[in-house]
């Protein structure tokens, strides 16, 4: 499994997951398509399937367009409200591509209808991923927007929180800065937190992508996992 880390908008991110044998691709989060098209141009694959986080435009609004560029493709996630929808998924809910697996985690929080999606290879030595859209982001989480502080904390740490400490969070925005000068104020003796930032600071210099964190490490310096 290849992930391909797509920076668009103005701190947005898609991906693009590649199954390396069948060179069949899954698309997360089309914000941009003409520059998402390229890249599969590129990487020489065929593209299936978008898995949208949720609603907002700029993790969906490309959407429509795909769709209308590549006859046949397939759009999932959880809302309603998706651009372009052609199934709803529901919470544990599974798919296969090739040799991926996906599995669908409803995280509500930032909206109600959030999917994360957690991927693993079989009989693969890498780690597995999570693609947390706007619930999880490193070292920090994505607004409260329409449900309960209770139902995002459930998210956080009771869904998200519990995965393999191995699992790499591709989250949806370069909010790491930011985030990590906030749990610096919650924490400011968490040498995890002073670590991170400083090589945050060094990547921002760089303009160097901070995707991916591992959730092992998220439980060390991200306050919204460590609020017990």
């Amino acid at each position: 499994m290849k992930v391909k880390v797509i920076p668009v908008l103005e701190d947005n991110y898609m991906y693009l997951v590649i199954e390396e044998h069948t060179r069949e691709a899954v698309a997360v989060d089309v914000a941009v398509p003409k520059r998402l098209l390229e890249i599969v141009g590129r990487e020489g694959v065929s593209l299936t399937t978008v898995l949208t986080t949720h609603h907002h435009w700029d993790h969906a609004r490309g959407n429509t367009e795909l769709a209308r560029l590549l006859p046949g493709l397939v759009v999932l996630g959880a809302d309603e409200r998706i651009c372009a929808l052609t199934r709803r998924l529901a919470h544990g809910e599974e798919l296969r591509f090739g040799a991926i697996h996906v599995r669908c985690l409803l995280t509500p929080g930032h909206t109600s209808g959030h999917m994360s999606y957690f991927l693993w290879e079989d009989e693969c030595l890498d780690p597995p991923a999570v693609f947390s859209g706007d619930a999880l982001s490193v070292a920090g989480c994505g607004s409260c927007l329409e449900t309960t502080a209770q139902q995002m904390y459930h998210s956080l740490v009771e869904t998200l929180g519990t995965l393999p400490p191995e699992t790499k969070v591709f989250c949806g925005h370069e909010h790491t800065l930011g985030n990590l000068e906030f749990a610096q104020k919650v924490e400011p003796c968490n040498n995890h937190v002073k670590a991170k930032l400083s090589w945050a600071k060094k990547r921002d210099e760089d303009d160097v992508p901070t995707v991916p964190s591992t959730l092992g490490e998220e439980l060390l310096y991200n306050p919204f996992l460590r609020v017990a």
